[in-house]
């Protein structure tokens, strides 16, 4: 028995063992690089929600100032009637 294990070692054995070993280390490689590029992709679909939610943000925040400019035009009634109409009760 252990004639056999040895001879897997020496002589024409070392070549299966060498390829075992290569396609074990290449398993490895190719998981390592699947859960990586995972990893990038779902990091790649996390800045475009958050960009997505910036650019909503900046756009609530210019129709506010565009709803400010206008609503400081009125005068002090006009502006409490508009104001009543977006508050909460």
């Amino acid at each position: 028995m252990l004639d056999m294990i040895l001879s897997l070692f020496t002589g024409g054995g070392v070549s299966y063992i060498a390829a075992i070993v290569a396609a074990v280390v290449g398993f490895i490689g190719l998981y390592a690089k699947g859960r990586s590029d995972g990893a990038t992709k779902a990091q790649n679909k996390a800045l475009k929600n958050a960009l997505q939610t910036k650019d909503a943000q900046l756009e609530m925040s210019r129709e506010a100032t565009e709803i400010e400019r206008e609503t400081g035009k009125l005068a002090d009634d006009e502006a409490r009637r508009e104001a009543e109409r977006w508050a909460r009760r």
